[in-house]
């Protein structure tokens, strides 16, 4: 017997008996320059929806709004870390939108060309986002923190013509030169970006390449006299492309197209979120990442709501940003991340105090599974059990939400460290690796049994490894192989446990990495738990963790039989851990996701391979020390 609300049930059971009806209705709540002839129309694995209809998504996000009185109303509401605010009207933005659009056209770049943007979450980086759709471009955002190495690679798997940088971006205070990077990637993997627009954000202008960079006050000026309008473009012609996190494997550059994007978005906008155009809404997220593109820039703008973009760390100056952020905004919604609420779990509850968070309406948590210790101290300590803390899961290659709590149809009751249900028009279910789908409870991989509008239809230039990767994993049957390792339970509520290639498997039994993790923020002491399987010539495998301690707290060898003691008391005798590494951040992708692959490296004594998507390169040879001299001290006694 499920536990879904009739609304919920209704609508899934709709989507279950017409998915064609169903995805029709949810697209005929936008606007489209001409309706389309087909609804859906499938090549396994390839696929396309609302085949002859004709759209814009920069068009819908800010001239539909203009148009319908709503000018005046705050679309995009900028935040830094060091105080700075900046906000744009739905008039004001579409206006910048549209001279960004005719410097673009004098630039020589039209539809389908592709553009790198590689720029903090700052209004311009989101200017030429919408402006690039405007044109029917393609812009591929790299996140303003990757290395040559990373933006390079990306450009040229893109062929990129065009580059929109900065000369600058802020971290905890600190500029970080963006420039030079851009140069080396360009030296190096360039050679098909023609110009390059840089936007100086301090007093010192920049260093400029002579016929080939532009400032971008003279890239605003130089589209005079050039078309601003919008172009209107078939369903399926791609709106962007995205690199894949790469918490695995070498990145993908997913394709996302105008049509079937903005239903998907818009529609899990209004499913998963409530949002609504008198929201104020915040993504604590980054525009490098599909979250950023969802649901900071055009989800919120599809909608007509007020939408926040912060540049810089959620704890500068102090661990009381966050909180005065949505006080000072009135923020009805936030969006963050695991890893966002374990950081400010660190610093406890005091810098939530005396802060008025009485305009937040609901908070949602995505990027890897909202461990239960985490959303426990969120809900009821900082939130006192006020309003929901919702969990839920997507991918890149989703662009928006799969699995969830859908609080805009029915919220249901929360289950922490489950991610909620499958989601409306997700036809979802677990599988073995042979393919045979798996009753309640047992553990397997999440699939998906039928392409829906957001889905990557294809991998940029990649189509063979599209279908290798996602629709042949499993011999004599289509179906999307999410990677990920899950179960779901006899009330229809999936639980994550990581990705199927990081289950640790000790003594013919199979352990998450996620529940591991979780046993462990279990204890008062730990801010962070990463934790992989490491060869084991009795059990197969044992669990090497890496632990990060909260503010206050120090190593010790009585703290380490607390945790160990914690983990036995959670999971029971078959938890065996074979190292605990006290480390002072464990590797993360620049989204948040622990790279649990470098984990393993470290302790096969092996080379992790692309670290490319790294947050802190120097969390790896820490992991590797604090590995060497745990295993060093369990030989010697």
């Amino acid at each position: 017997m499920e536990l879904v609300n009739p609304l919920v049930a209704s609508r899934r059971r709709a989507a279950a008996e017409d998915p064609e009806g169903f995805w029709a209705a949810a697209a005929e709540e936008l606007p489209w320059f001409r309706k389309w002839d087909r609804v859906y129309e499938a090549d396994p694995p390839s696929f396309k929806w609302f085949l002859g209809a004709t759209t814009n998504l920069a068009y819908n996000c800010l001239d539909y709004h203009v148009l319908r009185g709503w000018a005046g109303h705050a679309a995009l509401l900028y935040e830094r870390e060091d105080g700075f605010r900046q906000v744009f009207t739905y008039a004001q933005l579409l206006h910048q939108v549209e001279l960004a659009a005719a410097g673009l056209r004098a630039l020589g770049i039209g539809r389908g060309d592709r553009v790198g943007i590689y720029m903090p979450t700052c209004p311009e980086a989101i200017i030429a986002m919408l402006a690039c759709a405007r044109i029917g471009a393609i812009h591929l955002v790299v996140f303003a923190g990757f290395g040559s190495g990373a933006l390079g690679e990306r450009l040229a798997l893109a062929g990129a013509r065009a580059l929109f940088t900065a000369d600058v971006t802020w971290r905890k205070g600190k500029a970080v030169q963006l420039l030079p990077i851009v140069e080396a990637a360009l030296a190096e993997h360039g050679k098909a970006v023609e110009k390059v627009v840089v936007l100086s954000r301090t007093e010192t202008e920049p260093p400029l390449v002579a016929g080939r960079d532009i400032g971008w006050e003279e890239f605003l000026e130089g589209g005079a006299g050039q078309d601003t309008s919008a172009v209107e473009l078939e369903s399926n012609e791609p709106a962007f492309i995205l690199a894949t996190s790469g918490t695995t494997a070498k990145p993908k550059l997913a394709v996302h197209t105008h049509g079937p994007y903005q239903v998907m978005v818009r529609s899990m906008a209004e499913w998963m979120f409530a949002l609504e155009a008198t929201d104020v809404w915040w993504s604590t997220s980054d525009i490098g990442w599909v979250v950023g593109h969802s649901y900071i820039v055009y989800a919120p703008l599809l909608v007509g709501s007020t939408t926040v973009a912060y540049e810089g760390a959620l704890d500068h100056p102090n661990a009381e940003t966050f909180y005065r952020i949505v006080e000072e905004n009135r923020v009805s919604g936030v969006f963050t991340a695991p890893t966002a609420v374990r950081l400010l779990m660190r610093y406890g509850v005091e810098p939530s105090q005396g802060y008025d968070l009485s305009s937040l309406e609901r908070v949602f948590s995505a990027g890897e599974v909202l461990n239960a210790p985490a959303w426990e101290w969120l809900q009821k300590q900082v939130l006192d059990d006020r309003i929901p803390v919702l969990d839920h899961m997507w991918q890149t290659e989703t662009s928006g939400p799969i699995v969830g709590n859908p609080y805009g149809i029915a919220m249901l009751p929360i289950k922490p460290g489950s991610s909620g249900v499958p989601l409306p028009g997700i036809d979802a279910c677990v599988i073995s690796p042979e393919g045979q789908e798996l009753p309640a409870g047992e553990k397997g991989i999440f699939a998906i049994r039928r392409p829906f509008p957001g889905l990557t239809p294809t991998i940029w230039n990649d189509s063979e490894r599209y279908a290798a990767d996602y629709w042949q994993k499993v011999p004599g049957k289509t179906i999307y192989f999410s990677g990920d390792a899950a179960a779901i339970d006899e009330d229809g509520y999936v639980w994550f446990s990581g990705r199927a290639d990081e289950i640790i498997k000790i003594a013919g039994h199979r352990i998450g990495t996620i529940e591991v993790e979780t046993a462990f923020l279990r204890h008062p002491a730990v801010a962070e738990a990463g934790v992989t399987g490491r060869p084991d010539p009795l059990r197969a495998e044992v669990i090497s963790a890496f632990i990060v301690l909260r503010t206050g707290h120090e190593a010790s060898p009585k703290l380490r039989e607390e945790l160990l003691e914690t983990v036995r008391k959670e999971l029971g005798p078959v938890a065996v851990i074979g190292e605990l590494n006290f480390v002072a951040t464990v590797p993360k992708t620049r989204s948040g996701k622990i790279m649990r692959r470098v984990l393993k490296a470290v302790t096969l004594g092996v080379d992790p391979g692309d670290i490319s998507t790294i947050e802190d390169e120097g969390s790896v040879e820490e992991a590797r020390s604090a590995w060497e001299a745990m295993r060093a001290e369990v030989t010697t006694t």
